[in-house]
């Protein structure tokens, strides 16, 4: 085995050492020591790929985040021509694969918001490119992000164990949430009422009225 493959066997096994102490001790247990016992590598060897605690989380965060970004790109390729909103779509279902994944990257999410908040901002700039990305092909901008918070909130209650809800209720309604024939009747009311809303905040009125009421003596 070459050092390549070694130095990268190494450093899975630490990744892989650390999503385990999280999951099973809580983020506060996770150190170089712990590390070391759980993977079998020696402290030196730990920190041969990470020099800190902060190094470690940063790296899961990535290499998580990337197994998702690989997940959504493949379902994406398989919706992006039957859905009508696709983007959506896809942040649905790979929300909804991390809600479902053992030792999914929600951990180290849950690890890095608790030792480093400043890690976060990892996840939030991918996350404002989805929404961005959300709003500009919904009909209902509006809507379609309910929908995606929704989800969000499915994912975090059930991971930190606030959710009352059974994984049977979780799935059914991922699966509604994911069905766009269920919210397409709502989309254009919703418009119509913010339109409205806008009009009377700003004391315009439609262009139907306005005529009739030029013609009023």
């Amino acid at each position: 085995m070459d050092n390549a493959t070694r130095s990268e066997r190494s450093r899975n096994a630490a990744l892989e050492a650390a999503i385990a102490i999280i999951a099973r001790d809580g983020p506060g247990r996770l150190t170089l020591d712990a590390i070391a016992r759980e993977s079998g590598l020696s402290k030196g060897g730990v920190m041969h790929q990470f020099r800190t605690k902060e190094a470690v989380l940063k790296a899961l965060l990535e290499r998580q985040m990337a197994h998702f970004e690989e997940f959504s790109s493949r379902y994406q390729a398989k919706v992006s021509a039957t859905s009508a909103n696709p983007e959506l779509a896809t942040q649905l279902a790979t929300v909804r694969e991390a809600a479902t994944a053992p030792n999914s990257a929600a951990l180290a999410l849950v690890a890095a918001m608790v030792e480093n908040p400043g890690l976060m901002s990892l996840p939030r700039d991918s996350e404002m490119k989805r929404v961005a990305a959300i709003k500009a092909e919904a009909a209902d901008p509006d809507l379609a992000l309910l929908r995606w918070a929704a989800a969000r909130g499915l994912l975090l209650s059930g991971l930190f164990g606030m959710s009352p809800l059974s994984k049977a209720e979780h799935d059914r309604l991922f699966a509604r949430l994911l069905d766009d024939a269920q919210w397409t009747s709502l989309e254009q009311p919703a418009r119509a009422e913010l339109t409205k809303a806008r009009a009377a905040k700003s004391g315009a009125l439609p262009p139907a009225k306005a005529a009739t009421s030029r013609k009023r003596p």
